[in-house]
């Protein structure tokens, strides 16, 4: 499996977890912008992360919903799949 996150998953996965709206092109532009300043908690993205360990059956790093940003957590993401995989 060489299952990767990307940002149009990520932007889904916040509309369908957390029903925020986000532009997957804002998310991809400005990576750095806190997940805080688009209305998601912690909660929301544990929520994205139970979906990503259901769709991809790998667990995910513990603490992984305490991300800031978009990078670091679909850096976080991809590592573990790509370990996990």
């Amino acid at each position: 499996m060489n299952a990767q996150l990307t940002f149009d998953e990520l932007a889904a996965l916040m509309k369908s977890g957390a029903g925020l709206t986000v532009d997957p092109r804002e998310l991809e532009n400005e990576p750095d912008a806190t997940f805080a300043g688009y209305g998601l908690d912690s909660l929301g993205l544990l929520g994205i992360v139970g979906e990503l360990e259901n769709r991809y059956g790998v667990s995910m790093p513990q603490d992984a919903e305490k991300s800031k940003t978009p990078r670091d957590f679909i850096d976080l993401v991809n590592s573990a799949l790509t370990t996990g995989a």
